[in-house]
């Protein structure tokens, strides 16, 4: 029988793209199936051809339901997967969220390129569509959590609580008896709204994020009034500007809202309309409001609405004439809409129009990955390209790392150190290069670990 094996065919050597395959001598799984983003030369490979046949794959599991690591899927399915898609009851919500808006935008931005004509490709297609995403939502098959669910005779998989997003996992594959962990993206100790992290089970090998591998979070201001957010509305609110917030619309549009309510219920910015323009952050939020209902009150934040997140003035936008008219808003207000990094959605529809006014601020609130406009905005860019155009930059643009729910260098240390047996190598993905170095090196210092940074395509051995 041959040596069970792991080939990092996405995630490596950068951000985005998760997709890890698991083979033994009879079988074939892929954890995660994720669409990679930011660069060009990234965004590329979605329409390469994966090297292994999706028809062959004998299972996919899901870690959780942000696009980098779901938003492949449609396209496994039009080439063949038929395979059950592995993953919990929330991550299954919110992943058919996420398709059917990724697709919905694809189809919008190829018609938009081919009616304006700046798009390379004759015709510009998507790279799937609606009927796709419909085709694959029947394979979701979700899972309870510490359940050793069979794929094949000879891989299990079982799901800890990783708390990143609602529903987000790390996965322990045993395959054929050697075990790997995936760590999926961890999330921070104190996230006010899902279940928190688990202790990492032990594993052969360990395949961790790297997110934030070469830095730390600042620390939080226990003082609402120092709070960067908070600084951010006042000054915008005093000049008679928008304050608009590109959120990503799974988790961390909940997160903002609930510390915007904060801030407004304690007086320490004045309370002004909060329009949430984004139809799956709408429907995301639904998700999250019926899981909240079933949680002990006790364990939640103070001062708050199932409804609202304790915003005294949230204000849905249902529809593109009412999106439309944010473009220009007529009073001051706050704005939270999708994408985060600003990649797509009608958030980019509100950046052409609102960059070029020094009045506005744009907060930025999470990982901006290389080759977004988010990380174009972050460093300093005076003007960025939307629609074949060009927008000059004279808005006020602020970095507010409060949002993040990807543990840092710190954290991920922290966790590996609870693994009772160490593992015989670590992997370290989802990072940039310089990110993931850092923590690979910093795992050999301090836990003495064999630890390494994967190429992308690059197979080891798990045995």
């Amino acid at each position: 029988m041959s040596s069970p094996t792991l080939t990092f065919w996405g995630a490596a050597g950068t951000v985005t793209g998760s997709r890890f395959l698991v083979e033994t001598g009879a079988s074939r799984v892929l954890v995660d199936a994720g669409l990679y983003q930011g660069l060009r030369e990234l965004r590329q490979r979605n329409w390469d051809v994966l090297p292994v046949d999706p028809a062959s794959l004998d299972g996919v599991v899901l870690t959780h339901a942000h696009l980098d690591h779901c938003g492949y899927l449609p396209r496994l399915v039009r080439d063949g997967l038929a395979a059950p898609v592995i993953c919990t009851d929330q991550t299954a919500e919110l992943t058919a969220i996420v398709l059917r808006d990724s697709a919905r935008i694809q189809e919008e931005d190829a018609g938009y390129a081919n009616q304006a004509g700046f798009s390379r490709h004759r015709p510009a297609l998507p790279l799937y569509d609606e009927l796709d995403v419909e085709q694959t939502l029947p394979l979701l098959r979700p899972v309870p959590l510490h359940d050793a669910v069979p794929l094949t005779e000879d891989v299990t998989v079982t799901l800890h609580s990783a708390g990143h997003i609602l529903g987000a996992t790390s996965v322990l594959v045993d395959a054929a008896g050697s075990t790997v962990l995936f760590s999926g993206d961890l999330g921070r100790a104190d996230h006010p709204l899902v279940p928190r992290r688990e202790n990492p089970p032990s594993a052969d090998v360990i395949v961790v994020e790297s997110t934030y591998g070469d830095r730390t979070h600042p620390p939080r201001s226990p003082d609402p009034a120092d709070d960067v957010l908070a600084g951010a509305i006042r000054r915008t609110l005093a000049r008679g500007g928008t304050v608009l917030v590109p959120a990503f619309a799974i988790d961390r549009t909940e997160l903002v809202l609930l510390r915007v309510g904060e801030l407004m219920t304690s007086g320490a910015v004045p309370t002004v309309p909060v329009y949430l323009d984004s139809p799956m952050a709408h429907r995301a939020l639904d998700v999250y409001r019926r899981y909240l209902a079933t949680v002990d009150p006790g364990l939640l934040p103070p001062r708050w609405e199932l409804d609202t997140l304790g915003v005294p003035d949230l204000r849905i936008v249902r529809n593109a004439v009412e999106s439309e008219a944010l473009n220009e808003p007529r009073h001051p207000c706050i704005i939270i809409s999708a994408s985060g990094m600003a990649t797509g959605g009608r958030v980019v529809h509100h950046l052409a129009h609102q960059l070029g006014d020094p009045r506005n601020c744009v907060v930025l609130t999470g990982y901006q990955a290389v080759g977004t406009r988010g990380r174009d905005l972050l460093e300093g860019a005076r003007e960025v390209k939307m629609h074949g155009r060009y927008v000059p930059v004279r808005a006020e643009i602020v970095d507010d790392q409060e949002f993040s729910v990807h543990a840092d260098s710190d954290e991920v240390i922290e966790w590996l150190s609870r693994v009772e047996t160490p593992p015989t190598t670590l992997y370290a993905v989802h990072g940039e290069p310089v990110a993931s170095r850092a923590l690979a090196d910093r795992v050999a210092r301090e836990l003495g670990w064999t630890a390494v940074v994967p190429r992308v395509g690059e197979r080891v051995r798990l045995d």
